[in-house]
């Protein structure tokens, strides 16, 4: 029988009774065996506990008689009065409140919130919790995890309830090599909420050239991180950890801001691209709705291929709002990604960036003139251009050209800049480099 484990909002557990109008109601139930002990989730809730700056963190399970067991605790568990073996008679009605998002996953100040039970909150010494539902591997509800401190943390945000979410996932998978993937994570959420509130990453400009004059007509914003050291990954890596930790939204929004600050620097006729995942556009991108309208004409939201954004309604209602507002809309990476020629269709961007992949030794591989050429022609179906990405040779630019490419980025037409300004003076012509 597989042991099904649950967190427990441990400020809930305690020898205390609940005033209810005028009712008293009894609040914990007989003491119950408990799992053995495993010193992996000791050691996890200990790391979990002291992340998030808090005085205690439990491990419980869901019985089949909607008790609450308090199975492994951290911390303090003393000053809250709860020990492993307590139970909560109503732990199946407050695991639905969780579930049904009825209590917040996160409260700095229990005494300002209007949902928490403050005469239980008080009872207990309870200043503020986070805490998050969890699930078994077949995605059916198991209980709850959840931190809590005496005093009310003014620290806490929303985004510290992914972190127990990532938590949980750990604990529902598997047991085997648990803390050294948890401290791998932990470690990545530490270095990206590291960058996040610092403003973000840095931020580096290339131009986009038109190639019928030489001139720069857009730039991209490309974002540049610290070095973490081998395995590192790059930008690229960076966003896909961001991902996995649940913070991916964050860390692309903080980058656009970034970006953004550099819109009013712009040269006449110029537009700027920045990038952006599928949930990224879905999570926060609309309020670029928001910019002046010549700041809104100016600007390219690229979206990677990677994803099939198309598939997912609400990606597509944003990306519908974008461009009702006159931001322009682009494919990047097209040709190599996920959904093709599919995503295309549906999505019919004004902007096809295609990718580096195809346009890198394009004067030797008949394969790739002819993907340049249909996605060129493609464009002009659906009134859209195309940019060729990395093109680092002149034979890359003349081939790009003679397929019918009117714009091109990479480094032989120019290499990011620190500002916008610089990257702006980059030009080409199309008898040499």
């Amino acid at each position: 029988m597989p042991i099904r484990l649950i967190l427990v909002m441990t400020g809930l557990v305690g020898h205390v009774h609940l005033q209810e109008g005028v009712d008293e109601v009894a609040i914990f139930g007989p003491t119950a065996d408990v799992l053995n002990e495993d010193r992996k989730v000791t050691e996890l809730l200990d790391v979990l506990r002291r992340h998030l700056g808090m005085d205690i963190a439990a491990l419980s399970m869901l019985d089949d008689d909607g008790l609450l067991v308090v199975q492994v605790v951290s911390g303090d568990a003393t000053g809250f009065g709860i020990a492993p073996g307590m139970t909560l008679l109503r732990g199946k009605e407050l695991h639905e409140r969780h579930w049904m998002g009825d209590l917040p996953a996160v409260c700095p100040d229990t005494s300002r919130d209007s949902r928490i039970v403050a005469p239980l909150a008080s009872a207990l010494h309870v200043g503020a919790f986070a805490t998050t539902c969890v699930v078994d591997a077949a995605g059916e509800p198991y209980g709850l995890l959840a931190c809590c401190a005496h005093e009310p943390r003014p620290a806490l945000r929303d985004r510290d309830a992914q972190f127990l979410v990532m938590m949980a996932e750990f604990l529902r998978t598997s047991m085997v090599g648990l803390q050294r993937m948890w401290e791998a994570r932990s470690r990545t959420w530490r270095t990206v909420c590291d960058v996040v509130d610092a403003g973000g990453p840095r931020i580096v400009y290339q131009p986009i050239v038109r190639f019928e004059t030489g001139a720069v007509a857009g730039v991209e914003a490309l974002s540049r991180f610290p070095d973490r050291g081998e395995g590192d990954g790059g930008p690229l890596g960076w966003f896909a950890d961001a991902k996995v930790i649940g913070l991916g939204p964050e860390l692309e929004m903080t980058a656009i801001h970034q970006a953004l600050s550099a819109l009013a620097s712009l040269p006449p006729g110029v537009k700027m691209a920045v990038n952006a995942s599928p949930g990224t556009v879905t999570a926060g991108l609309v309020h670029l709705c928001a910019l002046k309208e010549k700041d809104r004409q100016r600007l390219i939201v690229e979206i990677t291929e990677h994803e099939d954004c198309a598939s997912y309604p609400e990606a597509m209602r944003a990306v519908r709002r974008l461009r009702a507002h006159n931001i322009h809309v682009a494919i990047d990476d097209a040709g190599i990604g996920y959904s093709g020629l599919a995503q295309l269709l549906r999505l019919r961007p004004d902007i096809i960036k295609i990718d580096g992949m195809i346009t890198r030794g394009i004067d030797q591989d008949p394969a790739c003139r002819a993907v340049a050429a249909g996605l060129v022609q493609l464009a002009r179906e659906i009134d859209g251009t195309v940019i060729a990405e990395g093109i680092e040779t002149i034979a890359d630019r003349d081939a790009v050209v003679a397929a019918g490419i009117p714009y091109g980025q990479g480094h032989l037409l120019g290499r990011p800049a620190p500002t916008v300004e610089a990257a702006c003076t980059a030009r080409t012509t199309l008898d040499g480099a």
